[in-house]
């Protein structure tokens, strides 16, 4: 709000870089899409809310213009994470006619409701997460539709088809009925931080699948249970040496390039990543749930 309340080249630096913490920090919370964070009448989930891309330019266009929105609508490609990113960046670098535009009122006001907005949303869901639901969690066990466990892989498996399918492929043009490829598409497309966007989502997605915490501190995984049942040790060799081959095409991409620009450089890479993310999904989806005994509650359309 620093820089909204302020606008100045130092206060939107600053403002930049927290959009991009916030943004790295996002990408570890989208498999937690449930519980306080799922769907609740009109209200979708936190994801849909707040991180829905790409965003419309026309509709963000017009509540500039207008200074006439409303948070609570279905517009939800004109607010949360990425309509502040469209507020804070843009694509020509040009950091001061981001400051110039922010002497704009209806400018400043939408910027300081969809910071009050996020920020609202994010701390219901953590305060509930805190408070109740964690005794719920840990309570509700079993593995049959409903449990706890059953909501964390669910969510698990949608979050990794989420980077599978709208992070990488449907920007390359790869996603059924698309003819061409539509570098606007991606994730973090007016701050270029796609990349790294994708470099986290992957580490979250592991770090479920192994039990590990961010910061690194060992819990229990998907790779716990598969210790436990019959078939599961190979299963838990053929999903390392895929997760190991997505390492390797994710240390091919470059960080100094969008990933917007790179579908017109450099496509081949990223083409490479999509083809071996749709190889892991056998090993996150289908051979994981049915030797685990959870099943898949939601229809992916994936066919696998």
């Amino acid at each position: 709000t620093t820089f909204t309340n302020t606008p100045s080249l130092a206060n939107l630096e600053t403002a930049q870089q927290d959009w991009i913490t916030l943004y790295t920090d996002w990408q570890w919370a989208t498999a937690f899409n449930f519980g306080p964070a799922g769907e609740e009448g009109l209200q979708k989930s936190l994801t849909e809310e707040i991180g829905t891309f790409p965003v419309s330019e026309s509709k963000l266009q017009s509540i500039l213009e207008t200074g006439t929105f409303n948070l609570n609508d279905f517009n939800r490609d004109a607010r949360g994470i990425f309509a502040l990113e469209y507020l804070l960046f843009n694509l020509e670098h040009d950091q001061e006619a981001l400051v110039a535009a922010m002497v704009n009122e209806n400018r400043k006001s939408y910027s300081l409701a969809l910071i009050q907005n996020v920020k609202t949303k994010v701390e219901t869901v953590r305060n509930t997460w805190t408070g109740s639901y964690k005794t719920f969690f840990v309570s509700n066990n079993g593995s049959d539709a409903g449990s706890s466990t059953s909501e964390l892989y669910n969510e698990f498996v949608k979050s990794f088809e989420g980077l599978k399918n709208f992070k990488v492929a449907l920007p390359l043009g790869l996603r059924a009925g698309q003819t061409q490829a539509e570098p606007a598409k991606v994730e973090a497309y007016y701050s270029g931080q796609s990349i790294t966007g994708i470099r986290q989502h992957w580490l979250a997605l592991k770090s479920i699948w192994y039990g590990t915490s961010r910061n690194g501190n060992a819990g229990t995984g998907f790779y716990e249970y598969l210790t436990e049942v019959a078939g599961g040790e190979a299963l838990i060799k053929a999903t390392e040496q895929q997760l190991a081959t997505v390492d390797s095409q994710l240390a091919l991409l470059s960080d100094e390039t969008p990933f917007s620009r790179q579908i017109e450089t450099n496509k081949l890479p990223l083409e490479s990543l999509s083809i071996e993310l749709q190889r892991q999904t056998r090993y996150f989806k289908s051979d994981l749930s049915s030797l685990i005994g959870i099943a898949i509650t939601f229809a992916s359309g994936d066919g696998d």
